[in-house]
Parts: structure tokens; C-alpha cells; sequence
């Protein structure tokens, strides 16, 4: 396991599309423990894999942690089967997005289909906190990001100050 570096916007591979995971082992359990291990070390909730730098289709969440023992959901090749009507508002930060948190507006429930590290498959049902990280985490996986999902104001304001911060690091 590996604490790799966080992607952070507007590097390009977070609009890329990822791939499926084709091949189920040690590769793409190194990943996934590569994941956890940086979502952890950064403090997050969830971390998808263009945000390491790669562009696999795997995000690993965790909403629990931050409140008592961890509770690790790891999702390979994941797709949204449901979402509910009904819509709830709620800040939303992101590791590739240091210090900048919106409020994002997004159904309250989902129903998931995913793959676990041996390659099972598996659905899950979540809402609240859980269901906001999954829609979030998949996104990524999309090339979507949450400030896709702002007026076109705040998308304005949050990419100029990413890029002041990034050209400043370079």
C-alpha cells in the first residue's frame, strides 16, 4: 500500500472517461488499497482513480470514519441502477479541490451494481452521506465534477481560483 499524491483540477485526466476493469487481482487490489490509503492519509471520504492518476474505473468511500470505525466500501466498474425523486442539498468538497466546498443539490438515495476486489458482484443501497459520496465518487470516473453541478457563476469563480493556486505551484 501506497499514499500516492491527489490530481488535483484542472490537471485533464479528472475529465477523462475511465476504462472497465478488465482483470480482477493483485493489480487491482493494489489499487484499491492505494486508494484507501491516500483517501485516509488526506482525510477524505471518498477517492475515485483519476484522482491518483489512474483510469480505472474503482473508488473506494468511506463515510464512517471520520465518526468511529472505519467502514471501507470499495466499488470496481460501479453503475447507478436507481435514484431517487426526491432531491436533498448538501456540502460537497473534494480532495482534487483543496479548501472549496459548495453546496451541490442531488437525489437522496441510490441504488448501486458494482464488483468487489475479487471481481463479485454486489449492489448496494445508500442515502444520506453515503449516497451523496457514491454519485460523487462515480462522477469522477465520468470525467464529471462536482463543479459541474453549480451555476455557471460559482463554477467560474471555484476554476479561476484553481488555477491561480495551480500556476502558483508550478
Amino acid at each position: 500500500m501506497a499514499v500516492r499524491a491527489i490530481v488535483e483540477y484542472p490537471q485533464q485526466i479528472l475529465r477523462e472517461r475511465c476504462e472497465p476493469v478488465e482483470a480482477f487481482g493483485e493489480r487491482i487490489g493494489r489499487l484499491l488499497d492505494d486508494l484507501a490509503e491516500s483517501m485516509y492519509a488526506n482525510k477524505g471520504v471518498g477517492l475515485a482513480a483519476p484522482q491518483i492518476g489512474q483510469t480505472h474505473r474503482a473508488v473506494v468511500i468511506d463515510v464512517e470514519q471520520r465518526e468511529g470505525q472505519p467502514k471501507l466500501v470499495e466499488l470496481v466498474n460501479p453503475e447507478i441502477l436507481e435514484r431517487s425523486s426526491e432531491m436533498r442539498e448538501g456540502d460537497e468538497g473534494c480532495l482534487s479541490f483543496p479548501g472549496e466546498w459548495e453546496k451541490v443539490v442531488r437525489p437522496a438515495r441510490v441504488r448501486a451494481r458494482a464488483f468487489d476486489r475479487r471481481g463479485e458482484p454486489f449492489e448496494i443501497e445508500a442515502e444520506g452521506m453515503l449516497a451523496r459520496a457514491i454519485q460523487h465518487e462515480l462522477d469522477h470516473l465520468d470525467g464529471v465534477l462536482f463543479i459541474d453541478h453549480l451555476s455557471r457563476l460559482k463554477r467560474s469563480l471555484i476554476d479561476r481560483r484553481m488555477r491561480k493556486r495551480a500556476s502558483k505551484a508550478s
